[in-house]
Parts: structure tokens; sequence; C-alpha cells
């Protein structure tokens, strides 16, 4: 109990980050180890409760952002984490692996390009090989620049649909066969699924295609008791924005402010919803929902 009487929960409520931040970019593909603030992902005052105890997941994206904040508090209920990145983000990935192994927990690192059909296929099969086995997948690897229609080219139309959608559909297509009954799939959509962005056209449409996927994904497999969900964030802080080619500094600096809690989430923020996906004991009736985290807005599905 803190001396004023309030808890640590209390005082961790007004203690996230809120713009202006520093009006600075970062190249592509975005280090989380440059970016000022440094990003909040380990949920001092969640309470784990081995909800994933004994569980096997592979997180794409998993070395920055939302995919280390899963990665780490999948790891703090219990699971071993297979994590997929750029080589390019390999001292990120470091950092994930150290955090994950910090709570006893084995973490495997697997880079390589989504956009590579035949990578994707092999990532999910070296993630069973060196797990043991797969009960959970979280796609959540994402590409996105700010452009118009005018600036955006096939080729950038194509990474960024390969890399939100193409390998969501190739890694589940692979993951189905190793899932057991209980198995959960959860890909990471957007707030822009629903309303779209005038600045994001190729992004939108990819978050707006996999929350269709992930509904007819819960349909096709309901039979065989692997549950597919969608968790759809606003604008949250981590290396992705700041990273985006189209977004100038001034805008960095003011990212998430239009926010009803007039700040972008922290990742530390979003990672429990994805346990809350994840565990059977929460979550064992729920399956093709896109779950919203937007920090005080109101969006229907």
């Amino acid at each position: 109990m803190a001396n004023n009487g309030t808890t640590h929960a209390q005082e961790h409520v007004d203690s996230h980050p809120k713009p202006p931040f520093p009006a600075k970019k970062l190249e592509k593909p975005g280090l989380e180890s440059k970016l000022e603030p440094r990003p909040q992902y380990e949920a001092p005052t969640y309470h784990p409760a081995d909800k994933l105890a004994g569980k096997r997941a592979l997180v794409t994206g998993g070395d920055s952002g939302i995919g280390r904040a899963v990665a780490v508090i999948f790891a703090r209920e219990g699971a071993d984490i297979a994590i997929n990145y750029l080589p390019a983000e390999q001292s990120d990935a470091e950092e994930t692996k150290r955090a994950v192994e910090s709570h006893g927990r084995k973490c495997i690192l697997i880079p390589g390009d989504l956009t590579d059909e035949k990578f994707c296929h092999e990532l999910v099969e070296r993630a069973v090989k060196e797990l043991g086995g797969l009960d959970i997948l979280v796609s959540n690897a994402a590409h996105q620049n700010r452009k118009t229609i005018h600036e955006l080219s096939p080729e950038e139309f194509d990474r960024t649909f390969k890399t939100n959608v193409y390998a969501y559909y190739l890694l589940t297509k692979a993951a189905i066969p190793h899932l057991p009954r209980g198995g959960s799939i959860i890909a990471t959509s957007s707030s822009t699924g629903y309303r779209g962005s005038e600045e994001l056209p190729d992004y939108s449409a990819t978050k707006g295609a996999i929350n269709q996927f992930t509904k007819v994904l819960a349909k096709q497999l309901v039979d065989k008791r692997i549950r597919v969900n969608a968790v759809a964030p606003g604008p949250v802080w981590t290396p992705l924005n700041p990273a985006d080619e189209g977004l100038p500094p001034e805008d960095v600096a003011h990212f998430g402010e239009k926010t009803p809690l007039e700040r972008p989430a922290q990742p530390e923020e979003i990672a429990p919803a994805y346990v809350f996906l994840a565990s059977e004991a929460d979550s064992s009736f729920i399956t093709g929902i896109i779950l919203p985290v937007l920090g005080g807005e109101t969006i229907g599905a």
C-alpha cells in the first residue's frame, strides 16, 4: 500500500506517457530500443494465474510492440513461446527472449519474412518442432505506410496485403493440423478495420479483411473446437507508426492524443486481451469476435 492510501495499481493508472512525444522518426522496420519514450510491456499490475500453463504459442511480430507484450504476458501465464520477426529486428527480439526467459519459460527466435509463402510454412513447422507442439497462434506482424491512393504503388499494396493478410492465411493453414481441440488462433486487427483511415487505404483494407477472415475461420473450425478471434486496438505506442514513412515527425509527437484518454495505449494494456482470448478458462464460449480495445472510443462491429 502506498503512503497516501492508494494501491500500486491505482498509481499505475496515470503513469502511462501522454503526448507530446519527441518528434522523432524511426527507420524501417523500426527498433523499439530506439523509440522514445520506450513502450511499456512488463504490465507490473497484472497478476498471472497459470491460465496458459503448459501451452505453446507462436507470436509473429514478437520482437516489439504488441507482439513483445503478448509474448511476455503469455510466458507469465505459463506458456513457452516462439517469436517471428525480420532479421533487422534481431536486437529487439533478443530483449523479448530475455524477458520471456526471466519468467522461466522457453523463447525460440525464428527470423524471416512473412511475405515469403515457403517461409510461413517453415515457421510453423519449426515452432512445432522446437516447442514440442503448438496450442496458440498469434498472427500479429503488420506493415503500413501512410499514402494517398495516387502515391500507393502496386508493390506497396502487395507488400501490405502479403504481410497483413496472406501471412495470416498461410500461417493458419499450416498451423491447423497441429492445433489440438481447445487451440486458439488470434489475429491483430485495428480500429481502421471498422471505420477506415483516409491516410491508410491499403492497411485499413487489410484489417477489414482480417476481421471477415477471422469470422469465417471461426465458423469453419468450430467442429475442431479451435477458437478464432481478433483484437482490434486503437493507436498503440509501438515502432509501427514512428517508422511509417508517411507520418511526419510532428505527427509522431502527437500520436494518439485524439483518443478519449488523450494518449495512445501502451502494449501492456493490449496484451491481456490476448490472454483472455487464448485462455479456455476465460473464453471457451467465444469464437469469431473482433474485440475492440480503443481507449474510450465506442465503435460498432
